[in-house]
């Protein structure tokens, strides 16, 4: 079993239509047919949604979302309106909410990987491959790969895992130039985003993005960047001084989590049936100050 340990109601905004709960985003609509995307503090680890939020997160995500959409700008538009909250809505969506423009989602989770780290290192270990893609012998874990690579996977379900595919499969569906500006765009948004990351002593490991259709049409301009960008659940961020391949990398992601969930600590068995327990206050805190670290490193601002 998976999904939500407790699955939390949506909160009722006049003017707003709720159309779904995600594992961190809540998203409605407004009477002008535009998405209204609120990012809570809830967390997930191994298909769960932990029943402990960490607090700030949403807002973390979303205002370093917002820092990466206007530095690639240039590569790609975004589906960000405004940031302004609805008539009506918590104080508490202050902060953590973007009015977009609604697109039509593509149903591929587009991965660009830098280095070898995590199922890509499952897959190398067995097979020399990474989502499929040939690599050459010798590297180990954290190894820098020759080229950045795309690594596509279709989109889950709330409790599934994401399925990794073939370019072609990503083709046969969506259709070759659809899957090829996927890819260029893909690489092309990595690419900016790791040399500025690397400016700021970070290493981007590998990311994933999601992209929409802006009227419905394949075409270079109508492909548009959406949800969140860049952000430690999106990305492995690794601190650059650190860096050793062979070993696992610090990271300012929430590997942090999955490991105090993996370890007798917890008392829990990932591979288990039943629902993960909530996180110590430790860990919360813990957790929060690499979301912090990660932003302020990255930004070059400090989170008040």
């Amino acid at each position: 079993m998976s999904g939500f340990v407790e699955k939390p109601q949506p909160v009722q905004v006049p003017g707003l239509i709720h159309l779904h709960t995600g594992k961190v985003r809540d998203l409605y609509r407004n009477d002008a047919g535009e998405l209204v995307m609120v990012a809570s503090d809830r967390t997930s680890a191994f298909d769960w949604v932990l029943p402990t939020d960490i607090p700030d997160k949403g807002r973390i995500l979303t205002q370093l979302s917002l820092w990466w959409f206007d530095r690639l700008a240039d590569l790609v538009p975004n589906h960000v309106i405004s940031t302004e909250v609805p008539a009506g809505a918590p104080a508490d969506w202050e902060g953590r909410t973007l009015v977009c423009r609604s697109l039509e989602m593509l149903p591929v989770e587009c991965v660009a990987r830098g280095y070898l780290t995590g199922s890509g290192l499952k897959e190398y270990l067995q097979f020399q491959t990474a989502c499929g893609v040939a690599l050459p012998a010798g590297l180990e874990d954290g190894s820098e790969l020759p080229a950045p690579i795309f690594t596509p996977a279709l989109k889950a379900e709330v409790g599934d895992h994401d399925e990794n595919v073939p370019y072609e499969e990503v083709a046969r569906r969506l259709g070759a130039e659809v899957a090829t500006q996927l890819r260029q765009t893909t690489l092309a948004v990595y690419g900016r985003a790791r040399d500025i990351a690397r400016d700021r002593g970070i290493i981007l490991a590998d990311t994933k993005f999601e992209f929409g259709l802006a009227d419905g049409e394949p075409g270079s301009s109508s492909l548009v960047l959406g949800d969140e960008v860049l952000t430690p659940d999106s990305s492995r961020f690794w601190p650059a001084d650190e860096w050793e391949p062979g070993r696992a990398q610090r990271s300012f992601d929430k590997q942090f989590i999955r490991d105090w969930l993996a370890s007798p600590a917890s008392g829990w068995n990932p591979a288990s049936e039943l629902p993960p327990p909530a996180l110590p206050e430790q860990v919360v805190a813990d957790s929060r100050a690499k979301y912090v670290e990660a932003y302020e490193r990255l930004t070059g601002q400090s989170w008040a």
